[in-house]
């Protein structure tokens, strides 16, 4: 059953997010012919990331990326191992590529909205809640790898 509420959850938030309004804001816009391999190049990577940690969500922390069926074990694996929220950043690179491709100023600004959306998301919400939920585990991990800014090499055991 956890991989339908995976799959629902996938669906409905960053195929949502970073799949269908990209598609609706630049449905009546020509591919830029000069940022094409640019703009497919960061979408292609984007999505790999994105399946990528759906995949540890669901192996790692034998839960979803959904709120409403977070993952039951704080998910320290593959890239959360360079920086804490790389789920997002994969779906800011779905919407760049989005924007390259298309070289469209509403999705520059669509990408600054959802940017800003996800790190309130993250302070307001998603960090308090990790640290009553993991408490102890949550903090020598936050105190270990980035929010946002990517390192080079894994930070987290």
């Amino acid at each position: 059953m956890l991989i339908v509420r995976a799959t629902i959850s996938f669906l409905a938030l960053p195929v949502v997010v970073a799949g269908l309004v990209p598609a609706l804001i630049v449905r009546r816009v020509a591919p830029n012919h000069d940022s094409f391999l640019f703009g497919v190049t960061l979408l292609g990577v984007g999505c790999c990331l994105l399946l990528w940690c759906v995949r540890d969500f669901f192996v790692s922390g034998k839960g979803t990326l959904a709120p409403w069926d977070p993952p039951k074990h704080l998910v320290v694996v593959g890239l959360y191992r360079f920086v804490r929220n790389p789920m997002y950043l994969a779906v800011l690179t779905i919407i760049a590529g989005w924007s390259l491709l298309y070289t469209s100023g509403w999705m520059v600004v669509y990408l600054a909205f959802v940017a800003a959306a996800f790190h309130l998301r993250v302070i307001l919400h998603e960090e308090p809640w990790l640290l009553r939920k993991f408490d102890g585990e949550w903090e020598a991990y936050r105190a270990s790898v980035s929010r946002w800014r990517p390192s080079l090499r894994p930070k987290y055991k």
